[in-house]
Parts: structure tokens; C-alpha cells; sequence
């Protein structure tokens, strides 16, 4: 086998490892993607109404600070966009 021929084959499984490699990447990425879109199970939304409301009360009251308020309104209210 001759010196360019050798040089041919090794670019060409060098070219061949890369694209595996990135194809490799992007499966992983999008499996990632995909675990991470997965909603939580969507409550009843007369009980996420009640949570709602009952945060609300709490807030009111004092017991919880703004920002936990702000933090578990989103909550509630991505249950029931879910």
C-alpha cells in the first residue's frame, strides 16, 4: 500500500469517528430534551385552585415570604397549563 493511500484510509476513519461521535452527542442531547420536557402529572384543578388560594391566605398572613410565594404560585399555576 502505497503512503497516499494509507493517508487516504486513516482521514477517512478519522471523518467516519468524528461523525459517529457528534451523531453520538446530538442522541444524547435530545433524549436530555426529552427527559426534561416531561411534565409533572396535571392535578385536578379544583385541588390546584384550592392550593392557589390557600398560598394566597398564607402569603397574607406572613407565614411565607414573597419569594416562595412567587416560586410556588408558578408551580400551581404550570400544573394547570399542564
Amino acid at each position: 500500500m502505497n503512503q497516499a493511500r494509507f493517508q487516504k484510509q486513516r482521514r477517512e476513519s478519522a471523518r467516519r469517528e468524528k461523525a459517529k461521535a457528534k451523531q453520538e452527542r446530538r442522541e444524547a442531547r435530545q433524549a436530555a430534551a426529552a427527559s426534561t420536557d416531561e411534565a409533572p402529572a396535571a392535578a385536578p384543578e379544583s385541588e390546584v385552585l384550592a392550593e392557589l388560594a390557600a398560598l394566597h391566605d398564607s402569603f397574607r398572613e406572613g407565614q411565607i415570604d414573597f419569594d416562595e410565594f412567587e416560586q410556588r404560585k408558578h408551580e400551581l399555576m404550570a400544573q394547570l397549563d399542564g
